[in-house]
């Protein structure tokens, strides 16, 4: 029998769960709060941690946020609740992203607990993956994943993918180029491992080798930088990549795309599979439009992702619950 409100350790706990989930640059840029009393945990966007040229819209933001969000109900499915999601329950603050209530069990939790395993294991790997392919049933799984969320996953053939890929190569460039965009992904990353101090941001020990040749969807942290010394490395031939999109554009469907993200993040771990991420051609309107697959129904792309079999990625530092979760 479930307590008819939740207790702060509970809370805490399945906070401490969603906070591991990826955003753009490690970020991290969520809020929780509970009221004591309530069943319900809130989740709210954090102004503070925006990234006004690289995101002016929020959408990386939102995706993270979503992506906690769905960790957030695993750990609660594996805690015995059903969480009920409403996404923007409050149209006068756009900040506020969502609440999850958690009530006695009324429905089969959606297959959202068996993915609890995976919440620690998960970690974004930029390092070389085998050029092993990945079986079709493996795919088919991944795409009911991004389904079950409201998203679809498409995996491109030869020809897109090629397409994807120099689109990659080509807002690589365009970041290169733009001073304020630079500045600010300096803002998150700090090259020197030995100075890392921090509980957010990307390390230098989780940028893994430069590829040796261009054309892999691996953010380069360090390539404008002087003085950035890093070993290079062979990478896949072929990167197999996976787009997720939805058929529009606007907030609720970020949120939407974001648990589905995570969703499938969580189920290619439980597979044996590794993953990174990347946004740099969603990042530019002019390169955005041309990712998507021109025959699909997927009406705007929000993530690419990289898959395949490898080295799992290092833990990334994460913020202590205390900053993140509010008791009010």
């Amino acid at each position: 029998m479930l307590t008819p409100h939740l207790d702060t350790t509970s809370v805490i706990s399945l906070v401490e769960d969603a906070v591991t989930a990826p955003s753009m640059h490690n970020a991290q840029p969520w809020k929780f709060l509970h009221r004591p009393g309530t069943r319900t945990v809130e989740l709210h966007g954090d102004p503070e941690r925006t990234m006004p040229h690289s995101d002016p819209e929020g959408r990386s933001l939102h995706l993270g946020c979503a992506a906690a969000l769905l960790n957030l109900r695993v750990g609660a499915a594996n805690a015995g609740w059903e969480p009920v999601t409403r996404l923007l329950p409050s149209p006068d603050d756009p900040w506020h992203l969502a609440d999850v209530e958690l009530r006695e069990p009324a429905r089969p939790d959606d297959g959202l607990s068996p993915l609890y395993p995976a919440i620690r294991r998960r970690h974004t790997s930029r390092f070389p993956f085998t050029d092993e392919k990945i079986p079709g049933a493996v795919l088919d799984g991944l795409r009911a994943a991004a389904l079950m969320e409201g998203a679809r996953l498409l995996v491109p053939d030869l020809w897109h993918t090629e397409v994807v890929l120099g689109l990659v190569r080509d807002s690589e460039q365009y970041e290169s180029g733009d001073p304020a965009v630079r500045e600010e992904t300096a803002r998150w990353t700090v090259p020197d491992a030995t100075a890392y101090g921090r509980s957010d941001g990307i390390p230098a020990y989780a940028y893994g080798p430069r590829p040796q040749y261009p054309g892999t969807p691996v953010r380069d942290f360090s390539g404008w930088r002087p003085g950035t010394d890093r070993p290079t490395a062979p990478f896949e031939q072929h990167p197999q990549i996976a787009i997720l999109g939805t058929p529009d554009d606007t907030p609720s469907d970020w949120l939407r795309a974001g648990q589905a993200l995570q969703r499938v993040l969580l189920q290619a771990t439980l597979d044996g599979l590794v993953a990174s991420m990347t946004t740099q051609p969603l990042e530019w309107p002019e390169l955005r439009w041309a990712v998507r697959d021109p025959g699909s129904t997927m009406g705007h792309v929000h993530m690419i992702i990289r898959l395949g079999y490898g080295p799992a990625g290092p833990a990334t530092p994460r913020r202590p619950v205390t900053e993140v979760l509010d008791i009010a």
